[in-house]
């Protein structure tokens, strides 16, 4: 605590510093610099390493990718690249040609930079990009800004995630790259190499790291996008800089963002904040949908998981806009399916739904039949001969054997309080059927522990805070493949027609094609339930009002690319 402590007292001083600092912050032109706050600070600035929220956000503002997503239609559009590539089906492969553009230094991003970036992925293996790149059989340079991309069949996730990658600059980490080469192990080489400078070929390029208290960009005047308009906006870069002070707790950020000390916090607004930010002059909230999937998963490889009745009775006793409304405060939107209801193009719009629209004692009554058509019994029934809803006690399994107690694994209340909260009313609503369960929080990494390594779970409630807009993370939740340990298939759902349209899915190119078997892959599991979609909260985000405009808002917030290349001081 001491630490943490120290740690925001410092960040407090972050102006005073840069005053004294002259060439470490624009003093003369102090408002137009955005300072943000951040709960946390990056791990790293190692692009092949940087896997937290952090370290990714802040160089996504300097490493580009080929193609981003338009953040109103959220459509793939180009923007290292100069136009939408160029797809060959005999030949199996991409070509791109790239617009002209520079990095930092004045040398031009070239094809040998998009080159560089995918053969050390695949040479490598870097855990974090390799499952995108290696279907890359080959990459050709055929000039300075042509790429062709060769690939061992088609790929549906090759422009969504293959050429969403952050190209790096060749000359920067040809150094590094040849000595982790002559390493006895050259991934941890790679991983482990902290760059001392750092070319940007995006908006902002970094000009001070001060580990602990803050981190300063300056706007790149060298950006390709600034003066152009891309996707219907005019970019620019338009402030000078970003001054991203890290402050450990929400409630040092918030109260420095009431006192103006910053003028956003990047980070959700916990329910109990917004009444007292709602009520402030100074302060503007933006609630954006939030590309998450809040769920409940069952362990499918022992009873009474095993059976799809049980699952189903449990998703009509889950009510969940009670959850919603009370543990929520509102601020969320209730998930039939597990794409997010703002995916618009890859969410289902008509999977099978459970109890939808029911109150709690006909939720109880509609289970109840469920159970019972599927042979289960009970020493007192839950409902009684004359239809009457009491207190359910000692359910027991079709060939009459008693159920035996338990559990619910959630996060831990001061990780996820609204999580460990929704597993103890879930509790609540088994207990009333005769369902011996009870919710228990463990500790984060603990919970993981047992769920994803060891399988020995009977239920859990996890999240996936920020999930792809792409929908192929359906075939690494449920395609039997991945149930193995540490694998994505938490749940150890097998369905050999699942498996066909997942992999059929991830080799179609036509999107509309491709659409309709992943809504047919949402309708599945809906009906068997694996995992039972909870919610998706809404995000709501803080700004000062008056210091500066143009923030866009799109899926998973105001705090985005886009934002940060559009933002004026006003």
């Amino acid at each position: 605590m001491a630490a943490i402590l120290g740690r925001v007292r410092f960040a407090w001083l972050v102006p005073m510093v840069l005053a004294v600092l002259g060439t470490a912050g624009p003093s003369s032109h102090a408002a137009d610099l955005l300072k943000v706050g951040l709960p946390d600070e990056p791990k790293t600035l190692n692009v092949f390493r940087a896997s937290g929220r952090w370290s990714g956000r802040v160089l996504a503002l300097m490493y580009q990718p080929l193609l981003v997503r338009d953040p109103e239609t959220l459509e793939l559009i180009p923007w290292l690249a100069a136009e939408m590539p160029v797809y060959d089906p005999e030949a199996v492969t991409y070509t791109v040609r790239l617009r002209e553009a520079n990095w930092s230094d004045g040398s031009p991003v070239t094809a040998g930079d998009v080159a560089f970036t995918g053969r050390v992925i695949r040479e490598f293996k870097v855990p974090k990009y390799y499952s995108k790149w290696k279907f890359v059989t080959r990459i050709d340079t055929p000039d300075d800004r042509t790429v062709v991309f060769h690939l061992s069949g088609p790929k549906a996730v090759f422009l969504s995630r293959t050429l969403a990658t952050p190209i790096v600059p060749a000359k920067e980490w040809t150094r590094a790259v040849e000595a982790a080469r002559k390493k006895e192990k050259p991934l941890r080489s790679l991983m482990n190499h902290r760059p001392k400078t750092l070319l940007s070929s995006g908006p902002f390029v970094l000009k001070e790291w001060r580990k602990g208290a803050y981190l300063y960009l300056v706007r790149n005047d060298r950006f390709f996008g600034r003066g152009q308009e891309i996707a219907g906006r005019t970019l620019g870069p338009h402030i000078d800089g970003i001054l991203l002070k890290f402050f450990g707790t929400s409630d040092a950020a918030i109260l420095a963002l009431k006192k103006g000390t910053i003028d956003m916090f990047w980070w959700g607004i916990q329910p109990g904040y917004i009444e007292d930010l709602e009520r402030d002059p100074n302060i503007q909230l933006y609630r954006c949908e939030r590309s998450a999937l809040y769920y409940m998963g069952f362990n499918l490889r022992k009873p009474p998981f095993d059976d799809v009745a049980f699952r189903r009775a449990v998703a009509t006793l889950v009510d969940k806009q009670f959850i919603i409304r009370r543990i929520l405060q509102g601020m969320g939107e209730e998930m039939d399916t597990v794409v997010p209801p703002g995916n618009q193009l890859w969410c289902c719009p008509d999977p099978r739904t459970y109890g939808k629209g029911l109150g709690r004692a006909d939720r109880v009554r509609a289970a109840y039949r469920l159970l019972k058509e599927a042979g289960y019994s009970w020493d007192v029934p839950p409902v009684n001969d004359r239809g009457e809803v009491v207190k359910g006690r000692g359910i027991r399994y079709p060939d009459g054997r008693p159920m035996q107690p338990w559990t619910i694994l959630t996060p831990p209340t001061d990780y996820d309080p609204l999580r460990a909260m929704s597993g103890t009313i879930i509790q609540g609503w088994l207990q009333d059927l005769g369902i011996p369960a009870s919710a228990r929080p463990m500790a984060f990494s603990a919970l993981l522990q047992q769920v994803k390594t060891r399988r020995d779970f009977d239920a859990f409630i996890l999240a996936y805070g920020s999930l792809s807009l792409d929908p192929d993370y359906l075939r690494s939740f449920f395609h039997s493949d991945n149930d193995k340990p540490r694998g994505w298939n938490m749940s150890g759902y097998v369905n050999p027609e699942y498996d066909r349209l997942a992999e059929a899915a991830a080799s179609t190119i036509d999107t509309q094609e491709r659409r309709r078997l992943v809504w047919q892959m949402q309708r599945i599991v809906a009906e068997d339930v694996p995992y039972l979609p909870l919610y998706n909260p809404t995000l709501v985000e803080a700004v000062r009002k008056g210091r500066f405009g143009g923030w866009v808002k799109t899926l998973g917030g105001i705090g985005n690319l886009w934002s940060f290349c559009e933002l004026k001081p006003l």
